[in-house]
């Protein structure tokens, strides 16, 4: 049965990250998923980043460090080499959670209509410590497009073919480079959701999601996403109307999904309390 699952190429982008990069890399290699294809692409790291991946360089189909233009000129060099079916990737301070690809390859394998799918997370602080679930509701496009992404990035997969159909990640996006490809998925199939838990998204101060300085830039790309996406959107009075109505949908839709539950999954402590401490 696992001979017939499909390739599955991760990217992993990082700079300065050495403090997480190992537990990032572990997290993906222990899945011990059989056709794997894992990239990494290092922006020129000088915190021991280097080191960290040369310890698992035999594992790697291809790898890189080298000054670049951030994070999405980093992806965008990553899925250049890349040659799965499949395709994901991971931030070098998220983990994927066990059996993650199997899950993801088996639904692809299942359903080879489907295009896109998008698992559930798990927020972790910067130790690894869990601080509540992110279990999510069906995709909903004018709730994507006039609330917000609530796709959490790392559990989301894709086939190469759709990605290649449209255009792939935009250099011109650095904040809401997910939100523009996730839009343009939507616009040509429809995303699925399985109700899995497939990672964890770490939450700490430092994140460039977090940062002050890039708020602006990233609420200007969020809108030119929203402006694409709806032709509502680009009347700027109407705006606040159509965010309160994609609000009232998403509450109602996620509460129905359980996704205001704040227990974490009782099969996943152990594992998450083995991981919790670990550090490079």
């Amino acid at each position: 049965m696992l001979a017939k699952l499909p390739t599955v190429s991760l990217v992993t982008c990082s700079y300065q990250q050495a403090r997480f990069l190992e537990s990032t890399i572990r997290s993906v290699l222990n899945q011990n998923y059989p056709a794997l294809e894992y990239i990494i692409v290092d922006g020129g790291s000088t915190d021991g980043s280097n080191d960290i991946i040369k310890r698992y360089e035999d594992s790697l189909a291809w790898w890189i460090s080298e000054p670049d233009k951030g994070q999405t000129d980093a992806l965008i060099k990553g899925f250049a080499h890349a040659t799965g079916e499949i395709c994901g990737w991971l931030c070098s301070d998220d983990i994927l959670l066990p059996d993650a690809l199997i899950k993801i390859a088996g639904f692809f394998r299942d359903h080879p209509h489907i295009q896109a799918v998008y698992g559930d997370s798990l927020w972790i602080d910067i130790n690894g410590e869990p601080i509540k679930p992110k279990r999510e509701m069906s995709f909903n496009r004018f709730v994507f497009l006039h609330d917000h992404n609530y796709v959490p990035q790392p559990s989301m997969f894709w086939r190469r073919g759709l990605y290649d159909k449209v255009g792939g990640l935009c250099a011109d996006f650095n904040i809401a480079m997910d939100n523009d490809l996730w839009e343009k998925f939507s616009a040509h199939t429809r995303i699925f959701h399985l109700p899995e838990y497939l990672s964890c998204m770490r939450y700490y101060s430092q994140q460039k999601t977090l940062s002050r300085e890039l708020r602006p830039q990233g609420y200007r790309e969020g809108t030119i996403v929203m402006e694409r996406g709806s032709a509502l959107a680009r009347y700027p009075i109407l705006r606040p109307a159509l965010h309160l109505c994609a609000r009232s949908v998403r509450l109602v839709q996620r509460i129905a999904a359980g996704g205001y539950d704040k227990s974490i999954p009782s099969e996943l402590v152990p594992w998450l309390k083995a991981h919790s401490t670990y550090e490079t």
